[in-house]
């Protein structure tokens, strides 16, 4: 339990929080990118990609999209420990502070939902 009674607590953790949910943005548009190298690389050889380039660049693309929604999901859960340690002086009165991780809870899924839906399509 935090004994500062310092507001500025709370706004570390929500600064942290969001550097997080930056992190796990970033993650899981550069895997996006990755994977979709793999058919521009496709595209752009004349004879064609080869089979495991394809699919090198395809499940490289889906971990960096998974870890992003993995980063996603648990920095939302640790933020939410932090908060249960804050006393009633380190709160601001009438400061919503559960967006932060809804934000973060919608990245995980999305996340996890592009990932579903890639390899749905890979499969097919």
């Amino acid at each position: 339990m935090s004994e500062l009674k310092d507001p500025r607590v709370l706004f570390a953790a929500e600064r942290t929080l969001l550097a997080w949910n930056r992190t796990s943005l970033s993650l899981i548009a550069f895997g996006f990118v990755i994977e979709r190298a793999g058919l521009l690389m496709h595209y752009l050889e004349p004879t064609g990609a080869h089979a495991a380039q394809l699919t090198l660049t395809f499940w490289l693309g889906i971990s960096f999209i998974a870890l992003g929604a993995v980063a996603s999901a648990y920095s939302a859960r640790q933020y939410s420990v932090v908060l249960r340690t804050l006393t009633l002086a380190e709160i601001q009165p009438g400061y919503t502070m559960r967006w932060g991780i809804a934000v973060n809870c919608i990245v995980a899924a999305l996340g996890l939902f592009l990932v579903i839906v890639l390899i749905i399509g890979y499969v097919r």
